[in-house]
Formats: C-alpha cells, structure tokens, sequence
C-alpha cells in the first residue's frame, strides 16, 4: 500500500493505493504549516480505508513548498557564488538580470576566478586553485555556508567544477555546495542562476524534509517516503536535500501523470483545473513534455528542466465580473476561501463556481443562492470559460488536428461542453485527486543532458556516456538499478559549431526501491 500526497496552495491532497485500486482519498484545505495538512490529509485516507499505519509500505510527496519560498523571497539562505571563467565573462557580473528585492536576500558574496572550458571541453583556462582555497576560506569567515559554483561550459566538461568541490569541502566542511553542472544546461548566466536558486533553497530543504520525516512519525508510519520532481518521476529525501530546486512545477506534473493513470492516455492534452489556476501540458509518452525555453521563476531567468505549463488565471474560486454583455473571468480568485466567500456558499463574491451550479451543470453548495444571477449573464460566463480553455489548448498543440483532452482538478467541473480542438474528453471520477495520484506513481528517473563532439567521441561512445551518466543519477535518486531502462534519447545537432558539436540528452526511468528512501 501506498500513499501519494499533494500540496497546493489551495488544497492538500491525498490517496491512498493498494497496487491500482484506490481505497480512499481526501482533499483538504491547506494549512498555513505544511507539515499539519500533510498529517490531517493522511490520517483521513487511512481511517477511510480502515487501515492502520503498519500497513502503508511508502509515502510520496508533491509539494509547491520551495517554488512558494523562492517567488516569496521567505526562508531563503544568503548564498556564496564562486564563477570559474576569466578571463570570459567578466563585463557580466552575477546576479545582473536578478530583481533588486531577491538579489538582496540571496546575494552575498560573488567571486570570479580563472578557469572554465570552451565549447567542445577543451581547456579555456587552467583552474586557479589557489583563488578557489581562497574564496573557500572567505565563505568560511563570512559564515555562508551555501555555496554555488558555476564553471563556464561545465556540462560539457565538469571536471574543474568537480574539483572546485574537493577543494571547497577540504577548507570550508560545513559549506553545502551547488554545482551548475548538476542542474542546468548549456547558458553561463541562465545555469548560474539555477545554482544560486538551488543553494538558497538549501537549509530549506533540509528543513522541510526532516518536517515530512517527523509528520510521518506523528503518524505512527515508518514506511520510506519520497517527493516527486517535475519530470513526473520520485527522488528520495537525500537527492531533494541536494536539489530542490527538481520539484518546482512537480504540481502540474503530477496531475498529467495521474491523468495519464486515469485514463490510460500517454499521448493527450492535460487541463488541469484548480481553484486558482487551469495549468494546460502535454502528454508525450505518458510522460509531461518539457519546455526548450528559459524559464521565469520569481522573476529570475533559469535553464534547468522544466514540465511545458501554460497557466491560465481561471479555476473554481476566479472571480466573475460583467463590463456590458461580456464575463470577465479572474484572474483573481478566492482560493481555499470559497467555502466562505463564494456565492452558493453563502457569501458575496460571484465565482466561476456559482457560474456552473446557476447553469445547472455543478452541483456544488445552495443553488439557491445564485438562482437571481441573469440567464444572459450566466450563459456569457459559461461560453467565456469555455472559450479560454479552448484558447489554452490551442496555444499548446503542435497541430491542426484534434486531440485527446483530459480534465482533472477539482475544478473540472466548470467544462460541461464540446471544446474545439478536442477529439474525446476523458474525465474520471478521481479527477479531483489526480494530483495525488501522480505523486503516488513510483518511478525514478536520471537525465544527462550535455553537448558531445562526435568525431572525437562518436555517436556510440556518446550515448554509452550520456546513458551511464543517467543510470548513476537514476540509482542515486532511489531507482532500482536492474529496472533500469531508456525512456528517451534527444540528438540536437549544433550546426555552427566544429568538430560535430550535438547537444545530446538521454533519460533513464526505473522501478523505485522501497530501501532508497529510509
């Protein structure tokens, strides 16, 4: 048995899973301390499903915790960078694209020394050690104990970044330290950006997991537990420790794969409708397609993996506003309050909700209560929620033709017509809770995305090392290492540069060991 939790800012969600049945499942609002939702969501589905805590062999968990810390600007660490590059780069200083309110929480110290590769992994400059000993020992004396080392085309080559880190941990022990080659790709100031977010995020993490840890001994439950990451897959609690910054938009990922669950779709549009959001992805394989843009977090311009969102201001609780004959819908919304503030509920804010209960399609609340809202107006407001999903759905297709839909999200309940676009809706009655379902699938991943010359390594040799590179980061994350297979292999070949550069990513998926997450 497995349980599979997912923390919105809305709701806190939970299912509870014996092989592919479902024996119960919950949404609950959620609370100002994660940690009291995740155990009052958990103790429900357990004492739905009239079982006891010994019973439950894994937990997982989808959490929005460290995307809502870092676009807040709370609980963050002041973070150390150390740039390998001169002499490149230095007319660029870190943190400049950052915003002036996040580059003073973050930023404390930034050091560029020599060093760094070129494009193909050769030699830019030789890596000046003793510059690294140095701004080890200045972090040490600052008291910064989160680190980020960023070296200029280190995915190509990481050697330099990796004995960065020796030389780090051998002068300052108690630094925890972020290497860009861990997490983003190619781009110098897009990849060091990503490092900085994934160290601020550092005593955070270890926070919040040991948080987890002990909601779960509140439960009395000692099976391992995992949070999931935004390619769909789990990571044990050790890999969140080192890299946080994986499970950001593991929300919407999490429901296209319990969509895909659901449905037995992998190839399909997911519209997933919260209370605040409809987030709108696509379903390759049975996996969420991921972006090839740079990525927007808090203001802040990354490159590391990324699920392909589109995210539209319209859910359950979006506020509804008539100038003349046409429905404004959100983007604005009550969120967790619509219990309390929306119409059908008793209070005095017309909602997207009370919009499908007067057109007779939801049955949520006292109809009652929105049965003087005028049939023009509500007929205007139904077509306007339709006709924004329908946009939505367009802007994510690649083509003209039609194509699967699937509805999850408690807010599913605001599409009762045909889309065009749309072949087939497919909606479950689990929708609601398909979040948590995604969370509770049990696979692990491993990607290594780099840039490879072909006629030094060739083609073979290439995929052979990009593979095991996989493998190790899939083994590291909790995977079963004989489970192990390729999901995926990208070939982008880069036609201006020599010696045939071509960005070569491989992702490796495997079966979770149960063992990884104690």
């Amino acid at each position: 048995m497995r349980i599979g939790v997912d923390v919105g800012g809305t709701n806190t969600d939970a299912v509870l899973m014996d092989g592919a049945s479902i024996l119960a499942s919950v949404k609950t609002p959620t609370t100002a301390n994660v940690g009291d939702g995740i155990v009052s969501a958990i103790s429900t589905v357990i004492s739905c499903a009239g079982v006891v805590a010994g019973d439950i062999n894994l937990v997982s968990i989808g959490t929005t915790h460290f995307t809502n810390a870092f676009v807040q600007r709370r609980h963050l660490d002041r973070v150390g960078s150390l740039r390998i590059a001169l002499p490149a780069s230095a007319a660029l200083p870190t943190l400049v694209d950052w915003p002036e309110d996040l580059a003073s929480v973050v930023g404390l110290e930034h050091i560029m020394i020599r060093g760094g590769y070129q494009y193909d992994g050769r030699i830019n400059s030789e890596l000046d050690e003793e510059a690294v000993i140095a701004a080890a020992r200045r972090f040490r004396d600052l008291g910064i104990t989160s680190i980020a080392v960023t070296g200029i085309f280190a995915p190509v080559n990481d050697t330099m970044e990796r004995r960065t880190l020796e030389l780090i941990t051998h002068n300052h022990p108690a630094s925890t330290v972020t290497l860009s080659s861990d997490i983003g790709r190619i781009g110098l100031l897009e990849r060091e950006n990503a490092a900085i977010m994934n160290a601020s995020l550092a005593t955070l993490a270890r926070k919040t997991v040991e948080g987890f840890r002990s909601a779960l001994q509140q439960l009395g439950i000692t099976a391992p537990f995992f949070i999931s990451q935004n390619d769909g897959t789990l990571m044990n609690a050790e890999f969140v420790e080192k890299y946080p910054v994986l499970t950001f938009a593991s929300g919407p990922t999490n429901s296209m794969r319990g969509a895909a669950y659901l449905s037995g779709l992998k190839d399909a549009i997911v519209a997933d409708i919260g209370g605040t959001t409809t987030d709108i992805g696509v379903l390759t394989g049975g996996f969420p397609r991921e972006s090839s843009l740079m990525v927007d977090i808090g203001g802040v311009r990354t490159n590391f993996r990324m699920p392909d969102i589109l995210a539209l201001g319209l859910g359950g609780g979006s506020f509804v506003r008539f100038e003349g004959n046409e429905a404004i819908i959100g983007p604005q919304s009550v969120g967790y309050e619509i219990t309390s503030r929306a119409h059908v509920f008793g209070g005095d804010t017309l909602t997207a909700t009370d919009i499908a209960v007067a057109a007779g399609y939801a049955d949520i609340g006292d109809e009652s209560k929105v049965s003087h809202l005028h049939p023009g107006q509500v007929s205007a407001a139904v077509a306007k929620i339709h006709a924004m999903v329908e946009e939505g759905i367009d802007r994510m297709k690649t083509s003209r033709e039609d194509v699967p839909l699937i509805l999850v999200g408690g807010g599913s309940v605001l599409i009762n017509r045909d889309l065009r676009g749309v072949s087939s809706v497919y909606r479950s009655e689990h929708a609601g809770v398909a979040n948590a379902m995604g969370a509770s699938i049990v696979l692990v991943s491993g990607e290594v995305d780099k840039v490879y010359s072909y006629e030094t390594v060739g083609r073979d040799g290439a995929i052979a090392e990009a593979t095991m590179q996989a493998r190790v980061q899939a083994v590291e994350a909790g995977a079963i290492e004989t489970t192990l297979e390729v999901a995926d292999i990208e070939e982008l070949p880069l036609a201006y540069m020599p010696g045939g550069a071509v960005r070569l990513r491989v992702k490796v998926i495997g079966e979770l060991s149960i063992a990884g997450g104690k």
